[in-house]
């Protein structure tokens, strides 16, 4: 007899609440009132995070669901995932769906080079059409202490690398965003080392959860999400999950990403969640429900710690503050 054990912060998928009976209920309870009324607004953040229609890969959602991957929480609705999004190419506050809806997705060529057998340059659709398209829930977890969960489309990283087909020397991969200062005002400042640049080491890009989002709520994703190719890392803060991904460079030493740039002292490469590790300016013990305004404790790697746990078991890390 085959006896499953479930993992303590899973629910059963029969458990999860769909998302329209969550908005739904929020509407009853009157707490979600204005981002329900904002949704109706032809104008409106909301209306701008919807206008995915036209993209030419619209046809390929919804995808089928990973049953592997089960949140401990209901889907967050998504007028208010749509309204909280950090994204300082296009504003320093989270309302950036109006700004970010400027930047055009196509044509988008993606940049695979470094130590790989063969540099290459793949438009974004037939990168689609190689890769395997599945959608994720995944808790979503930002170093400002806020979350949300939401179903991510896209495929995993591991299928990347392995399309990439790095050499044995490659340690790591560096990931850059677009750079367009005529549609992205943040991009024009001095104070931002431009273009966003992130990395992972070979072993985290391959892990399973790390994931290329092309879609989101069972529609290609609306341009404030990091559209139309971002990384989802849910044991990780949010700021490493790179939106708008240009260009992957394999590379052997480790890259200096655009926060450690910025500051290091509050900002580094691991970034894993840590509720025990304070930022420089708050708490991280606890963690701030976008749409319910719950507050929770936050779990050790946002709770994904079997599937990642042993990526940072070497006694070279322990010496390290895996959180930064």
């Amino acid at each position: 007899m085959l006896i499953k054990s479930r993992r303590g912060w899973e629910i059963p998928e029969r458990d999860v609440t769909p998302e329209a009976v969550f908005l739904s209920r929020r509407a009853l309870l009157g707490a979600g009132a204005g981002l329900i009324g904002a949704s109706a607004l032809p104008g409106s953040a909301f209306a701008q995070a919807t206008a995915g229609a036209a993209d030419p890969s619209a046809g390929l959602y919804p995808v089928a669901r990973n049953p592997r991957y089960t949140l401990d929480r209901p889907l967050t609705p998504e007028t208010a995932a749509s309204s909280v999004n950090n994204y300082y190419e296009f504003g320093t506050n989270y309302d950036v769906a109006k700004a970010a809806a400027k930047l055009k997705r196509r044509p988008w060529v993606v940049t695979i080079d470094g130590l790989v057998e063969k540099p290459m340059q793949v438009g974004i659709d037939d990168l689609l059409k190689a890769m395997p398209l599945e959608e994720r829930v995944y808790r979503h977890r930002c170093v400002e202490a806020w979350s949300m969960a939401v179903p991510w489309s896209g495929f995993p990283m591991k299928a990347l690398v392995d399309y990439a087909r790095p050499l044995g020397s490659a340690k790591f991969v560096r990931m850059e965003t677009f750079l367009d200062k005529e549609v992205a005002p943040g991009q024009s400042g001095r104070f931002y080392p431009w273009p966003y640049v992130e990395g992972l080491t070979l072993a985290e890009a391959n892990n399973e959860l790390a994931f290329l989002v092309t879609g989101i709520y069972g529609k290609p994703a609306p341009n404030q999400f990091g559209a139309p190719l971002r990384l989802a890392t849910p044991w990780k803060y949010g700021f490493k999950s790179i939106k708008a991904i240009v260009k992957f460079t394999f590379v052997e030493q480790k890259p200096k990403t655009f926060w450690e740039t910025v500051q290091s002292a509050e900002y580094g490469f691991w970034a894993n969640v840590n509720p025990q590790v304070p930022h420089a300016r708050w708490s991280q013990a606890t963690e701030k429900d976008i749409a319910t305004g719950e507050r929770r404790p936050t779990l050790l790697y946002n709770g994904y710690g079997e599937f990642v746990a042993d990526l940072y078991s070497a006694p070279a890390f322990k010496s390290e503050k895996l959180w930064m």
